[in-house]
């Protein structure tokens, strides 16, 4: 039977979009700039500032591959520094340090979140320390959705005086100790690709600590043309600005991002229950009440020794047949042809979370017929 496939994780409309894109369409408004840019970042600032302890600001850019590489050139990073980054993430979180001619430091995981492991860092900060090359800042990814562990990461990187850059990109809406994600270091940024929990069908945003560095992210960001009649440029900029058009679809995004951080939530409840009763298969959760994910991804992984035989792979290649989407884990970056020689500190938890781990679809729109087919798809597949 052929049927619609299930997708991973797709765009998802909340129906108000197409009022803000038909103003910016009436007032002629098509260019990066414009009202629904300016709305789209107070919508952000509000979301993630308004009841937290912390003040920022934010300039929505083309991606968050363009808010990280612009956070980096902030910090300072030049050709020969190197930067610890979070091995087990998208290339996206990695490629910024190499765009600036400098070295990735790739570090493990820890088994409980999926993020970057305390222990690993302090041995890597100290090992680069000892050879002269103090890192000149790390890059904490919130993966799937999950927090990081941030109140000793940040404790480490205070202690040896290294920026961190918060990779938000797949966290928006997620919280820990009751404070948003994307609000704990000297940069963050955000993403709205369209598999994102929002889309503004491809953008992101830099979160900052002040008015003044949003001010001098968007003068790079708008090629950093000097104040003059003509075109001067004292700096070398980049054409990262979102685009008004774009920025109309996000601010009917955020009227909804609340809703989207439940259903996703629901699913991540969904699969809880569903393999509650098959050996061999854990749900990745929060380990603690610290921890707030928005579940972008559900995440399992599987021991074959338990489950009869069947593996990650397997699953997947099941599901596939049914016309449902599932995804392996990030590859690590320090297992990927192109980091090949780049540096690692790790005792393999980020080898076993890819060899075994799994994300399923984890949609806010996936309807009951939906669900049902995913858990039919599955259930199928362990009673082989």
């Amino acid at each position: 039977m052929n049927k619609d496939k299930i997708w991973l994780s797709s765009p998802h409309m909340g129906g108000n979009e197409q009022k803000f894109v038909n103003e910016a369409f009436k007032e002629n408004w098509v260019a990066p700039l414009g009202p629904n840019v300016n709305g789209f970042e107070e919508d952000i600032r509000k979301y993630l500032f308004s009841d937290s302890s912390r003040e920022g600001a934010v300039a929505a850019l083309s991606s968050g591959t363009a808010a990280l590489h612009l956070a980096l050139i902030m910090l300072g990073v030049n050709t020969g520094d190197e930067v610890l980054c979070q091995s087990m993430t998208f290339a996206a979180s990695a490629n910024p340090i190499a765009y600036l001619g400098a070295t990735p430091v790739f570090i493990d995981s820890e088994e409980d979140t999926l993020n970057l492991c305390p222990d690993q860092l302090r041995k890597a900060i100290e090992d680069r320390v000892s050879k002269g090359k103090k890192p000149k800042a790390i890059i904490a990814v919130h993966l799937y959705g999950m927090p990081y562990n941030v109140d000793e990461i940040n404790r480490i990187a205070r202690e040896f005086e290294i920026p961190v850059v918060e990779d938000a990109a797949e966290a928006l809406g997620s919280t820990y100790k009751g404070e948003k994600c994307g609000t704990f270091a000297e940069y963050a940024i955000l993403s709205f690709n369209g598999n994102k929990i929002i889309t503004t069908s491809g953008g992101g945003a830099l979160v900052t600590k002040s008015q003044a560095a949003k001010e001098k992210a968007v003068f790079l960001a708008t090629q950093a043309r000097d104040a003059a009649a003509h075109y001067q440029h004292s700096e070398i900029g980049y054409n990262y600005r979102l685009s008004n058009i774009s920025a109309g679809i996000g601010r009917g995004q955020m009227e909804v991002v609340d809703n989207r951080v439940n259903a996703r939530r629901q699913m991540h409840d969904f699969y809880v229950n569903l393999f509650s009763e098959i050996e061999g298969v854990k749900v990745y959760s929060a380990p603690n009440e610290d921890y707030f994910s928005n579940h972008w991804l559900s995440v399992i992984s599987l021991d074959e020794k338990k489950t009869g035989g069947i593996n990650r792979e397997a699953l997947r290649l099941h599901l596939e047949k049914l016309n449902i989407e599932s995804r392996p884990l990030w590859k690590p970056m320090h297992m990927q042809p192109v980091f090949k020689d780049a540096p690692f500190y790790g005792d393999g938890v980020a080898e076993r979370l890819f060899e075994n781990g799994l994300c399923l679809p984890s949609g806010s729109n996936l309807s009951p017929e939906e669900k049902n087919r995913i858990k039919t798809g599955i259930l199928s597949c362990f009673e082989k």
